[in-house]
């Protein structure tokens, strides 16, 4: 008889025993559609991973996540049921794109040095050499996946979704390229998501300066602003149709200061009278709510930014300038001509580049877009017939609130690494050509001179599809047969917006079913005094440092009892 130790030591113990249950096929379901003895009326709990970045290193958000789904599925599995977790990675467009961009750098190279084909290439050994870290330290987490059935986003199973998906809503109308307000990040040079901008609170200054009327009275409106660059964009100065200090000066025109250009004096409703002078200058291609005065007063539009942020030559005299250089100069010339009135410190909601940290500038780009409301309005439909439930409950709510504001959705981002824009323009006829396949010629003119759009689709794009196309769809798989629709998707609460709502809002429209009946949220994991974790802050606690310490079972319990759906959790 074999003594037992007289000390549980994890090290020898956690691995060998992963390794085991493995090797064995305890991860696997044990009724599956393609092994004999197969049978399809046996309901099958299902969860699909959320896909973590491939350039991610562990961290506590993960070890939450694993542990939570591992204890749903062990639980199901212990049941008897035929139990599925797929795992998974994303392939993180620009998150990636930095990674390689950053080891180029420092051999000296740029990507344009490579040029688009062999940068993509060396994304990808960049991939093999560094992606599987992610899913060797969820492993390490005893997470009891289905390895064999592994997926990543830019596979080509998943890649032909993709191309399905974008042209069967262009088929229907549901995609469209035009100009419209995006946000545009001048360090990475591409436009980016909602999800993509953190937005912090920063001490600034508001700028108050002299409109003056342009009927040489020598009388004017004070005007105030936090980014005076944008004068020189301005197209109107707007006021409260109700407000007695301005009302007798609309339809008059007042002259954009330095540039002299001039613009008219407009009411709208938008206006707050309360807010600094009750005047505001509008300045419809660089700020998402002048952009829409701007759409109802039928106002022209300027851009005055580079894509580097440097000011374009509709900048008069600031053409070539930093933006932020731009702003002091014209600020200075404008008080040497008296129409600066004031200065006052003001606390700004500035807009930040997640991955760059520069500030993003809100710009008119043409783009390609998703219009969203009747996707939005049957995916409420599917939650307010109970077709899915949201845990805890209260996040229904936020999600109709959502679904009830949603707008067209941004979906070609200026990068190499990615799902490339399944479009084609012929360069004889200028036909536009959207196809599944790649085409060989246009089918106008018979032309072989074709070019494929540059840009490559927004990460969430794929993301969005991810229950269903990790299972074979558009094809009609044993998989997707039988594990389609899955049944619990568990995530973080801080992408309720961006990813859940767009996977239901795919299914339905791709599928015809909800992706799954119930959504399992929970909160962000936070250092001891509430402040979210960030390497920059330096409160970041690494979960490969404890379990080496105390062994992953300690850690996975610690997170479990520790945590409640959809609250935060305080870490130390």
């Amino acid at each position: 008889m074999t003594e037992l130790p007289k000390a549980y030591d994890f090290h020898d113990y956690e691995e060998k025993i992963y390794r085991d249950w493995e090797s064995k096929g305890y991860f696997k379901p044990w009724n599956d559609p393609n092994k004999l003895g197969f049978d399809p009326t046996i309901q099958p709990f299902v969860i699909v991973m959320p896909p973590p970045n491939i350039t991610g290193a562990l961290h506590l958000g993960h070890a939450l996540f694993v542990a939570m789904e591992d204890l749903i599925i062990r639980y199901h599995r212990m049941k008897g049921e035929p139990t599925l977790w797929v795992p998974g990675t994303d392939h993180a467009g620009i998150a990636t794109q930095l990674q390689v961009e950053k080891q180029l750098a420092k051999e000296g190279l740029t990507k344009a040095d490579l040029g688009r084909e062999a940068f993509e290439q060396r994304v990808w050994q960049w991939k093999e050499q560094y992606g599987s870290q992610i899913t060797q330290q969820i492993r390490q987490l005893g997470a009891s996946c289905d390895w064999e059935r592994e997926r990543f986003t830019l596979d080509p199973g998943l890649s032909r979704a993709v191309r399905e998906a974008f042209v069967r809503l262009y088929e229907k109308g549901l995609i469209y390229r035009g100009p419209r307000m995006i946000n545009w990040s001048p360090g990475l040079m591409t436009a980016v998501s909602d999800l993509e901008v953190e937005y912090s609170e920063e001490p600034g200054t508001l700028y108050y300066f002299k409109y003056m009327l342009a009927d040489g009275s020598g009388k004017y409106i004070p005007v105030a602003t936090t980014r005076p660059e944008t004068i020189l964009g301005d197209t109107a100065v707007a006021v409260h149709p109700d407000d007695p200090r301005y009302q007798k000066l609309v339809g008059k025109q007042v002259v954009v200061p330095i540039i002299g250009r001039a613009i008219p004096v407009i009411a709208d409703d938008y206006v707050e009278r309360e807010f600094g002078t009750g005047a505001l200058k509008i300045t419809p291609g660089h700020d998402p709510h002048d952009y829409e005065i701007g759409q109802r007063h039928n106002l022209a539009l300027i851009n005055i930014l580079n894509k580097d942020a440097t000011l374009n030559e509709n900048a008069g005299p600031y053409a070539g300038l930093d933006r932020f250089e731009a702003r002091k100069k014209l600020w200075e010339d404008m008080r040497a001509q008296g129409l600066v009135i004031k200065e006052e410190p003001y606390m700004l909601n500035v807009p930040r580049s997640m991955r760059g940290g520069e500030i993003i500038e809100p710009l008119v780009s043409t783009q390609w877009f998703v219009k969203m409301d009747s996707l939005a309005q049957k995916a409420k439909a599917a939650v307010e017939a109970g077709e899915i439930i949201f845990v805890p409950e209260r996040f229904t709510k936020i999600f109709y609130n959502w679904m009830d504001n949603i707008q067209d959705w941004c979906i070609s981002r200026q990068l190499w690494w990615g799902h490339r824009i399944p479009v084609w323009y012929c360069q004889d006829c200028g036909e536009t050509i959207v196809a599944r396949e790649t085409p060989t010629q246009c089918p106008k003119c018979g032309s072989d001179r074709l070019a494929q759009d540059p840009d490559v689709l927004d990460t969430w794009f794929s993301s969005g599809l991810w229950p269903f196309s990790v299972f074979g769809w558009p094809d009609e798989t044993s998989d997707y047969k039988y594990f389609y629709p899955t049944s619990v998707m568990e995530t973080g609460y801080d992408i309720i917006f961006f990813w859940v709502a767009r996977m239901i809002m795919d299914a339905l429209e791709f599928t015809g079913k909800a992706p799954f009946h119930t959504v399992y949220l929970h909160g962000i994991i936070r250092d001891e005094n509430g402040e979210k974790m960030s390497k920059t802050k330096g409160n970041v606690i690494d979960p490969l440092e404890l379990m080496d310490a105390m062994g992953t079972d300690a850690l996975r319990f610690t997170l479990l009892v520790g945590s409640t759906p959809g609250n935060d959790m305080n870490v130390s």
